[in-house]
């Protein structure tokens, strides 16, 4: 499959979503385990990274860079400032904060952390909506500027947002949750994309987890894993949800792929204009994610899966209360 555009970055349509190996879905990997995935996507043909000031509260910038800055010239590397950790009653909390003040801080922090004098791409993680858009905005667009970084991304926001973030700055590219059980996106923002001539970045597009098949039992998960607080995944709705796999597999394995392969499949064959992050601990998994960009979907096929997984048969939204007040995206009614 060709290269796709980001920013004016031409990148393989699955990239590297980092989190996993520092934040998020219970015990991180060790960091052996953490550099062979990083060296082994390289050796994989991927070249477009991402990364954030959260994950793991600077650990996982600090991990990209100890291990990939050598390498720095064979990637286009994306980062995200606007929420991250601070100290609040002594103990280190997740904090969003959009200020220009915070945007420019984090900004010089993640330059640090990741041995790099320039971040490609630079999100705003979320919107802070005690900010106006244009501020935070306008505070990268200075970063810009200043050659700190050289593109400005936006995540989790509405095409209403979006639209006045551009009139602020270009936009080149929109980060949000999509996958064939969260299809939110399509709801308006994809199109604002289009029209705007902007590069939608998906993220946890196998369902963190859920389109790969293996689990099977969520009450399993470990006590700091994100996904116990997601309403698809607690012990009276998950349940109900396997059922979505059933026929979804059988396709899966008729085609000779994996579950976490057909899911991305789906999105690269429907979007020309969107990059996959899925994020892994596993060499063997990451390197079956780059092997999607060689499945060949046609529309009957892309339909079928999309029956599967109507939004009014899945159980639970893909945030809990707390989460989703802090994004702007666009819900079904």
């Amino acid at each position: 499959m060709q290269k796709r555009k980001i920013a004016h970055f031409q990148v393989n349509p699955v990239g590297l979503g980092c989190m996993n190996l520092s934040h998020a879905y219970g015990v991180p990997p060790s960091r052996e385990q953490a550099e062979r995935v990083l060296l082994g996507a390289l050796d994989a043909g991927y070249d477009f990274f991402d990364t954030a000031t959260l994950y793991g509260f600077g650990a996982n910038e600090t991990l990209v860079g100890e291990v990939l800055a050598s390498h720095r010239k064979r990637f286009v590397l994306a980062s995200k400032c606007g929420m991250g950790g601070e100290l609040v009653d002594g103990k280190l909390t997740r904090v969003i904060d959009g200020s220009p003040a915070k945007i420019r801080a984090q900004c010089e922090a993640s330059l640090k952390r990741l041995k790099t004098d320039v971040i490609d791409l630079y999100y705003l993680h979320r919107w802070d909506k005690k900010v106006p858009i244009e501020e935070s905005v306008g505070a990268l667009a200075d970063l810009q500027r200043a050659g700190k970084i050289q593109s400005i991304g936006l995540s989790e926001v509405s095409a209403g947002t979006l639209r006045r973030a551009y009139r602020e700055a270009p936009i080149a590219a929109v980060q949000t949750e999509y996958s064939l059980w969260t299809r939110n996106p399509e709801i308006a923002v994809l199109d604002a994309c289009k029209e705007l001539g902007v590069t939608f970045v998906a993220f946890s597009p196998v369902a963190r987890g859920f389109l790969c098949g293996d689990l099977q039992d969520a009450s399993t998960l470990t006590v700091n894993d994100i996904r116990k607080t997601m309403p698809r995944f607690l012990p009276e709705n998950y349940p109900k949800n396997l059922h979505l796999l059933t026929h979804y597999l059988a396709l899966a394995k008729s085609m000779n792929c994996t579950g976490a392969q057909l899911a991305l499949a789906w999105l690269l064959n429907k979007h020309p204009n969107l990059i996959a992050i899925p994020g892994t601990t596993q060499v063997a998994h990451m390197q079956d994610n780059m092997a999607a960009n060689d499945i060949a979907l046609d529309l009957q096929t892309i339909q079928a899966l999309e029956a599967m997984f109507r939004s009014d048969q899945i159980i639970g939204n893909r945030y809990n209360a707390q989460a989703r007040s802090e994004v702007d995206t666009e819900e079904d009614a």
